[in-house]
């Protein structure tokens, strides 16, 4: 992402990141092609979403960034074997209002 973000953001998407539960998992295949557009997807629907490492548990921590980059997304967090990322919806996605 271009964009930095502040300190005060980083720490409010901690805090949201604390109460969800993973959507995907990366298993045998690691990084494929379906995860990268299962990610998107997922990013796309929910902005900040929970990756848990099945397999690859030990390259974790190179994994986490380059998922991140290959997604057009932020690292948010990476604790044990969950990452977080961050990609902010698009401006032109009308949210129903509630």
């Amino acid at each position: 992402m271009s964009e930095e973000l502040t300190n005060a953001t980083l720490r409010d998407l901690k805090a949201r990141a604390q109460r969800l539960e993973a959507v995907l998992h990366v298993g045998k295949s690691g990084l494929s092609d379906s995860l990268l557009s299962a990610v998107g997807a997922a990013l796309k629907e929910h902005e900040l979403i929970k990756i848990k490492f099945v397999a690859f548990k030990e390259e974790k921590k190179t994994l986490a960034p380059l998922l991140a980059e290959k997604t057009s997304s932020r690292l948010v967090m990476r604790v044990g074997n969950v990452a977080v990322l961050f990609r902010p919806r698009s401006r032109s996605i009308s949210r129903p209002n509630i």
